[in-house]
């Protein structure tokens, strides 16, 4: 019969170490190609970018382009209306105050003036008239008074002879008291005359002054009606250049209508559109600068357009110093506009790491150069080079800057 044969103790304590460390390669093994396989990723090296993190002044700015133009623009509108008869002068000719620029006609206006005229020339006519028919009147009264003077001094001759006659009864009483009435008569006419040719006289001055300031007004009318004639002559209202001209032969302008503009050149603004993100810290009074040709030249932003349009506002600069040679209205530069005082800072390079991360964290590169893990930090201010680096990074060492979207939710990046 078959009998159990009993295996040694030193046996079964071989098999069990063997059992163990087969356990433990196994969990070695899942560890290495399992257990991390989400949080490592191999890249090559030459295919990232790789920035400095680094101690230096920190300029926060933005850059924007901005359009010339010039200064000061002074607008051509049509003080009348009318239709376009002759065009002078073109766009971009330099023009002097006062330059005709262009001609335009208007009947209505001509008619106007010739109404006018014609008024004008009728009140001329009514008033010398009453002149003269006041000047005759004067003289009547002036001719009266002298035959009246003339028979007050025979009545009155005949009234003291008769009444010496009278008082020696060489007269009748009767032929007495006809000369003493006809005395009387003339001296009370004589007084009725001479209030006749004082009110005659007050009438007179009144009705020649209104007269007078009828026809002043008149003639101013008939001035401001000719003014607007010249106004149909369309002049320049100061130096500078035909920016733009908005008009055609024959084409009909109606009063106020815009029909161009002239440029002052004696300096340039620069006309900037500006993110609603920084309506806040955009004041007037900030520095600005651009390059032209290598040489770099200074603006201050003088006007801060409050409305918000398509989530953009607009400002303007004007330059500080001189000018660039041979610059011209339309002309486009990339400008910097500073929003404060440099200051030292940690900084790293902008990249396309913060639009996966938001700034919240970074693969940071080991010392050695094989790898790089993620670390958090926290970012504060930035302009177009660089962030402004708060917490979570030190001096001298180096960051991965690219975008992270290929990476996916890794912990470590593993350099070939």
């Amino acid at each position: 019969m078959d009998r159990v044969i009993e295996k040694k103790a030193w046996y079964l304590l071989r098999k069990n170490w063997y059992l163990a460390g087969a356990v433990l390669g196994v969990v070695v093994l899942y560890a290495a190609f399992l257990g991390e396989s989400g949080s490592r990723l191999r890249v090559d090296a030459e295919k990232i970018s790789i920035g400095d993190v680094k101690t230096d002044y920190f300029q926060e700015y933005i850059a924007r382009t901005g359009t010339v133009n010039p200064i000061t623009t002074v607008y051509l509108d049509a003080i009348e209306g009318g239709r376009v008869e002759e065009i002078l002068l073109e766009e971009g000719s330099m023009v002097k105050k006062g330059d005709v620029i262009l001609r335009l006609s208007n009947s209505e206006l001509n008619l106007q003036i010739l109404n006018s005229e014609a008024g004008f020339t009728e009140q001329v006519n009514r008033l010398r008239d009453t002149r003269l028919s006041m000047e005759q009147d004067r003289l009547n009264v002036r001719r009266s008074l002298l035959d009246i003077d003339l028979n007050l001094a025979k009545s009155k001759r005949a009234y003291q002879r008769n009444k010496i006659f009278f008082e020696k009864d060489l007269i009748s009483r009767e032929e007495f008291d006809e000369s003493n009435d006809n005395y009387n008569y003339y001296k009370k006419t004589r007084e009725l005359l001479l209030e006749r040719q004082r009110t005659d006289s007050l009438a007179r001055t009144i009705q020649i002054q209104r007269l007078d300031a009828n026809l002043k007004n008149m003639e101013n009318n008939l001035e401001m009606v000719r003014a607007k004639l010249q106004n149909l002559n369309v002049k320049a209202p100061v130096d500078g250049q035909l920016g733009s001209l908005n008009v055609e032969l024959g084409e009909s302008k109606s009063r106020g209508q815009r029909l161009g503009q002239v440029n002052v050149l004696d300096n340039y603004k620069i006309n900037a559109m500006v993110d609603e993100l920084y309506i806040a810290r955009l004041n007037k009074g900030l520095k600005a600068k651009f390059s032209f040709s290598g040489v770099d030249y200074n603006l201050v932003v003088y006007k801060v357009y409050p409305e918000v349009r398509s989530g953009q506002f607009e400002i303007d600069m004007k330059f500080v110093g001189e000018l660039p040679p041979g610059i011209r209205t339309g002309q486009t530069f990339r400008t910097k506009i500073e929003l404060g005082e440099p200051r030292e800072a940690v900084l790293i390079q902008r990249g396309g790491f913060f639009q996966s991360t938001g700034g919240q964290w970074i693969f940071v590169v080991d010392p050695s150069g094989e790898f790089a893990a993620k670390r958090a930090i926290k970012l504060g201010n930035q302009n177009p080079m660089y962030y402004e680096v708060l917490e979570g990074l030190k001096p001298g060492e180096r960051v991965v800057t690219n975008s992270y979207e290929s990476y996916g939710d890794v912990d470590k990046l593993v350099l070939k």
